[in-house]
């Protein structure tokens, strides 16, 4: 009988825990149904509803986020081109020596500047003095045959001699004049019209201005190669800026566009310069087209060969831009929080176009009018 009394107690005492329990449970839920839903949300900083993002009147977040309305605007899309100098093929001048010979004096040197019509160099030149030798002969050979043609005009007038002999000297002015005019341009492309300073020496003179910037020959040596460079005379008071454009880039390129030139020597000094010629084949090897800007260069500080980069600027089109800081990235996708009533955002995905400067094209999913939120919107992205 004690067991089973004692028992009974246990029982009774846990059955009295049990309905404790209940009765603080039931006390204590009244109390939190009754709290506002305003007092709840008062210390929150962001609250959301369904797809809509609310900022309390007391959230931190109202000194933070900054809202701006996207406009519809004129949009030049920028795109950079690898670019380098190079001299102005129109200004350069590869001095060859018309004739075999020696080359017995320089007259310019390496870097030195030179004018149209100074003399680069002399050669002593046997072809030359053959040259002369002809010319002389057909000079000769043509005031003979004039005298002749002359006297037989007087004795055709006098009907002395028979018309077949006027026609004979006719034939033989006219073929030793053909001579003549034949040795004369000889001695004209050997460059030999000036003033020599022997029968057998010829002086190169300099067909432009500029400097000589290459140099392959030494006082006394032979010279018997026609095709070889002698020196290099080169005008770089303008020079080309040329860029390399891929196959994608074609569509944006076109004559006369602006383009801002940043040069690796001088990354502090930007220069400007417009497009002027656009290849017509592609190079082969690495399937570029090449993009000429002609470049003033009076200072000289613009040598051939330097690196640079050329930034150019497509056709404006009419276009969304918005802050590079308004966009968040969600998983594979991007977004943009606008504000659809005062400190009520919703997320929009959009899609991304190019970068220009501090801001990126929208192509889609945002329209002309709409509140952005510009700084800080990452902070809506919970």
């Amino acid at each position: 009988m004690n067991k089973k009394s004692i028992r009974a107690k246990r029982l009774v005492f846990l059955l009295g825990g049990i309905a404790l329990i209940a009765i603080a449970v039931r006390g204590v839920l009244p109390l939190a149904a009754g709290q506002p839903k305003e007092k709840a949300a008062d210390g929150a900083v962001l609250v959301h509803e369904d797809s809509r993002l609310m900022v309390p009147a007391k959230s931190s977040l109202r000194a933070t986020l900054a809202t701006a309305v996207v406009a519809e605007q004129d949009i030049a899309v920028p795109f950079t081109l690898p670019a380098s100098i190079e001299a102005d093929p129109a200004r350069l001048a590869k001095i060859l020596a018309p004739v075999t010979g020696r080359i017995v004096v320089i007259r310019k040197r390496l870097g030195d500047e030179v004018k149209v019509g100074d003399v680069l160099f002399e050669v002593d030149s046997a072809d030359l003095a053959q040259a002369y030798s002809d010319d002389r002969k057909a000079q000769a050979a043509l005031a003979l045959t004039r005298r002749g043609l002359e006297r037989q005009r007087a004795l055709d007038q006098a009907e002395i001699s028979s018309r077949r002999d006027l026609e004979q000297a006719q034939s033989d002015y006219e073929q030793a004049d053909s001579e003549a005019a034949r040795s004369r341009a000889r001695l004209a492309q050997l460059g030999a019209g000036h003033a020599q300073a022997g029968p057998g020496r010829l002086a190169v003179r300099a067909p432009v201005s500029g400097h000589v910037t290459e140099l392959n020959a030494a006082p006394g040596s032979y010279w018997n190669d026609a095709t070889a460079t002698v020196m290099t005379v080169v005008d770089l008071s303008s020079v080309f800026v040329t860029a390399s454009a891929q196959e994608k880039d074609l569509t944006h390129l076109y004559v006369g566009q602006d383009a801002d030139i940043a040069l690796d020597a001088y990354p502090s000094q930007a220069m400007r310069a417009k497009v002027g010629l656009i290849g017509q084949m592609l190079d082969p090897d690495t399937r570029t087209v090449k993009v000429r800007m002609l470049a003033a260069n009076q200072d000289g500080r613009l040598k051939p060969g330097m690196f640079a980069q050329a930034t150019l600027r497509d056709k404006s089109h009419r276009g969304l831009l918005v802050p590079m800081a308004a966009v968040v990235q969600s998983g594979f996708s991007n977004r943009v929080f606008i504000e659809t009533t005062p400190w009520t955002f919703e997320a929009r995905k959009v899609v991304l176009g190019a970068q220009v400067g501090s801001d990126v094209e929208v192509l889609s999913g945002l329209q002309s009018g709409v509140r952005v939120v510009i700084k800080d919107g990452v902070l809506l992205n919970d």
